[in-house]
């Protein structure tokens, strides 16, 4: 009996883990990545969503953290890219553009409301006082 309890005990933590993995919150910096491309909108790329996080956090963004941010999120269905046409400019390359995508939507919005409901649990930051 305890090697049929123990294996119940193990396939109920393996369960657990793969809801776990299922159900991924969201990091910061992806929130930050999907709230740019929903401001930019349809036709966002790498350097706009680094500049319009820059602008908003006042920190310096590196566009490689940008591009594997946007990796991870695609491949989490958040955002789908499409490539446009080849330029001169970038010597015949063309530029991926990004938009959030229903689930991508979905996830922010949960993530807003996860947020707003533990900040206002915190007293001392609705009233400004450290």
């Amino acid at each position: 009996m305890p090697s049929q309890e123990c294996g119940l005990q193990r396939t109920y933590l393996f369960n657990n883990i793969n809801e776990m993995r299922k159900r991924e919150f969201l990091g910061g910096f992806e929130l930050l990545v999907l709230l740019a491309l929903i401001g930019l909108g349809d036709e966002a790329y790498g350097v706009p969503i680094s500049d319009a996080i820059e602008a908003s956090s006042g920190r310096s963004v590196a566009i490689g953290s940008v591009y594997i941010t946007l990796d991870r999120l695609a491949r989490r269905g958040l955002v789908s890219s499409r490539l446009g046409e080849p330029t001169a400019q970038r010597g015949g390359r063309a530029k991926t553009y990004f938009r959030i995508t229903a689930k991508g939507f979905r996830e922010v919005r949960q993530a807003r409301r996860t947020l707003m409901s533990l900040w206002q649990r915190v007293p001392q930051l609705q009233r400004g006082t450290p």
